[in-house]
């Protein structure tokens, strides 16, 4: 095993990571979405409904709370943020980094983006 495997083993093994339909219930009840994608992929795949999209470079800094670059919806550690990517490698690392900034219900989605897609849930297409 590699050891960006055994990263993701490990950085897997503290969350509580959603399927779609999970992440979609979350955040039809309030979780905040945040897409971490590269541009070229949202404009060729689409997106996720009120979804924020927020860079991977400046993820941490946009989500803590303490922060003051941190954007509007970043209103509390409790708040539930399920990250997704492309099929749910990054997404799942990001999710550790921010749990390890106290973020303590910070999550990914199981598959990421495509899964979602896949699973028929919505997604907006230009």
């Amino acid at each position: 095993m590699s050891a960006v495997d055994r990263l993701l083993l490990r950085s897997r093994a503290g969350l509580d990571r959603l399927t779609p339909h999970e992440a979609h219930a979350a955040a039809s009840a309030g979780a905040l979405l945040v897409d971490i994608r590269p541009e070229e992929n949202r404009r060729a795949e689409g997106a996720l409904p009120g979804a924020l999209v927020i860079d991977r470079n400046v993820l941490e800094w946009r989500l803590d709370p303490t922060s003051p670059h941190r954007v509007a919806e970043a209103d509390r550690a409790d708040r539930q943020i399920v990250l997704f990517c492309n099929e749910g490698y990054a997404s799942s690392l990001a999710a550790a980094t921010l749990r390890e900034l106290g973020l303590t219900r910070a999550t990914d989605l199981v598959g990421g983006f495509r899964a979602w897609a896949a699973a028929g849930l919505p997604v907006l297409r230009d």
